[in-house]
């Protein structure tokens, strides 16, 4: 197998502002774009040839990457004039794909970490001859998922969208959302139309009598569509929980870019990532969070479990945890921000203005 389909077109909603400047695929995660840990695991097991779907901020991608010969990859791009879908979006793009008919074409979602042993789920496509074999994960709770079913030849039953009754969890096997088509299953995906392939196309398959093929492999799987997981994905890369051959510096508590400076007395721990040009003042601690280029955490600032954006500031002795600052945003000096808040890009948030406790 030499080829595949990387779905990158998505606007990434679930984790603004995050995305308001920045597709989610290139929001950076360990030191460089997510979607540079996908590509580097991709080549590693053997794919050349990569073509992305685009859509939402489609031109980003290109300028970055180019042709990605500085990857060891032949990269392609194709733009979604509207969005299509992730059936859509594969239907999309077959022109440019280069397998024979019945050859393997591997297809990722973009905002997927994952230790899935890519080779094997290609051996188990063509050791059962199947017509899409997909990567399927155990979850504990899988109500806010799609469940997969499969017999005891790991041939797939069902596709059942999010159940929320005891009596509907029939199995705790998730989609993990990459797959090997056979690649003339891709051209008979409807064109010009929104598809998804897990509501429309996997269903209509099974009911035509199509081989589906599941391999469970229950190594580390993420779904990074939330501002929480995404931080965590990144501090499992720089902590060597999570497999990529693209973090830019050794494994451990910490990753700290080229150009950024850090205090002698701040503390980085849990494997937070500081970016290029940006700067953690004296007597900060950060844990567990991304800093994005260019940002700047003030003297005594606490800061955990946070995303902070591109140029923005977090201001003296301010107390950040589960939070997400925006590009260009200002936190000011003795603030506190607690789990689950975002400021917007270039927001500015005055000295002491947000309080979850006293000011003494």
């Amino acid at each position: 197998m030499t080829e595949a389909i990387l779905l990158v077109g998505g606007k990434g909603t679930r984790l603004r502002p995050l995305t308001v400047h920045t597709p989610k695929p290139m929001v950076p995660a360990a030191g460089v774009p997510f979607l540079t840990h996908q590509l580097a695991r991709a080549r590693a097991a053997g794919v050349d040839h990569i073509v992305l779907a685009t859509s939402y901020l489609a031109e980003v991608f290109e300028p970055h990457f180019g042709d990605g010969s500085a990857l060891g990859l032949h990269l392609e791009y194709v733009t979604e004039k509207e969005p299509l879908g992730t059936g859509g979006a594969l239907r999309n793009v077959a022109a440019r794909l280069r397998s024979g008919p019945d050859e393997p074409v591997l297809v990722f979602n973009g905002d997927i970490l994952t230790g899935l042993d890519i080779r094997a789920l290609v051996d188990t496509h063509e050791s059962s001859g199947a017509d899409v074999s997909l990567h399927l994960t155990k979850v504990t709770d899988p109500r806010a998922y799609g469940l997969v079913p499969t017999d005891d030849t790991g041939r797939v039953l069902a596709f059942l969208e999010k159940p929320q009754t005891p009596e509907e969890i029939v199995t705790d096997q998730i989609n993990a959302g990459a797959y090997v088509f056979r690649r003339s299953v891709i051209d008979t995906i409807p064109a010009g139309r929104p598809v998804s392939v897990e509501r429309e196309t996997f269903p209509g398959l099974l009911a035509a009598g199509a081989h589906l093929q599941g391999m469970v492999d229950s190594t580390y799987w993420l779904d990074l569509g939330t501002p929480a997981a995404f931080v965590r994905g990144s501090a499992d890369l720089v902590m060597g929980r999570a497999p990529s051959p693209a973090v830019p510096g050794r494994r451990g508590d910490r990753l700290i870019l080229p150009t950024a400076r850090v205090a002698p007395d701040a503390k980085l721990t849990g494997g937070t990532v500081v970016g290029e040009g940006a700067f953690v003042a004296e007597g900060a601690r950060v844990c567990g969070s991304t800093i994005l280029p260019g940002a700047v955490i003030e003297p005594g600032a606490v800061v955990t479990d946070s995303l902070i954006g591109s140029r923005a500031r977090v201001g003296e002795r301010s107390v950040l945890s589960g939070a997400v600052i925006g590009d260009g945003a200002v936190v000011g000096a003795d603030n506190e921000l607690r789990d689950g808040v975002r400021v917007w890009c270039d927001a500015r948030i005055p000295a002491g203005a947000v309080r979850f406790s006293s000011d003494q």
